[in-house]
């Protein structure tokens, strides 16, 4: 099996548990990653503060998200990037649907 394989049953494995088994953080909308679990699949632009007044960005394919982080799957090298939900200041997502339709193309 391949690690992107693994990958994908760890996270259903995950997601298939009720919501008494998840923290409400994960599971009520009104909290940022229960929000953001719902946008899984979507081309997005994640701005982040880093220090006092530096921003950086990076844009993808949203693949997972926990209490803490996102991880989002690079265009540039298909690498999985792992970021910090508390230095994200905005998100641009994609209404299009476009990417995350040819995303999962590419890997089933």
């Amino acid at each position: 099996m391949d690690e992107y394989n693994k990958f994908e049953n760890k996270r259903q494995t995950r997601q298939n548990g009720t919501d008494e088994e998840m923290p409400e953080i994960l599971t009520n909308p009104i909290y940022t990653p229960a929000f953001l679990r719902e946008q899984i699949g979507k081309l997005m632009r994640v701005e982040f503060l880093i220090g006092t007044n530096n921003m950086v960005d990076r844009i993808g394919i949203l693949q997972d998200v926990g209490a803490s982080y996102i991880l989002l799957r690079s265009f540039e090298n298909d690498s999985l990037v792992y970021c910090d939900i508390y230095a994200i200041k905005f998100i641009t997502i994609s209404t299009t649907g476009v990417y995350g339709r040819m995303a999962n193309r590419m890997y089933f």
